[in-house]
């Protein structure tokens, strides 16, 4: 089992930058792929990005050269790390994480809201 908790969320301006991090329990962290997921009111629950256990990432195109995904095996932890912050990335993000990458990713914290006003 592992659980996945979430901090870092608040209230910025457009143009801000924010560093979110998720916080896993379980031995094995170091081993999973990390996500992050984004849900805005009245909309689909979307991909961020993710990483992999040797740290390689990839981005959803809406966040690419703004947002960047790092962990620390060591703390258990993965980072996302938002700059250049707009409005429309005004949402609940979430991070989750699975063992292996042909999978669902099966394990989800409870959600951090960002807001971003212009």
């Amino acid at each position: 089992q592992v659980q996945l908790v979430e901090s870092g969320g608040g209230m910025v301006q457009a143009g801000d930058s924010l560093r979110l991090s998720c916080a896993a329990s379980g031995r094995t962290f170091s081993s999973y792929v990390m996500a992050w997921f984004r849900q805005a009111p009245g909309k689909e629950r979307e991909f961020v990005g993710y990483v992999t256990w040797s740290g390689g990432t990839s981005y959803a195109g809406s966040v690419e050269g703004r947002f960047t995904l790092s962990r620390d095996n060591a703390k258990n932890t993965v980072y996302l790390q938002m700059n250049s912050l707009k409005p429309e990335d005004t949402a609940v993000y979430y991070c989750a994480a699975k063992m292996y990458s042909y999978a669902e990713y099966n394990y989800w914290g409870q959600g951090t809201q960002v807001t971003v006003s212009s």
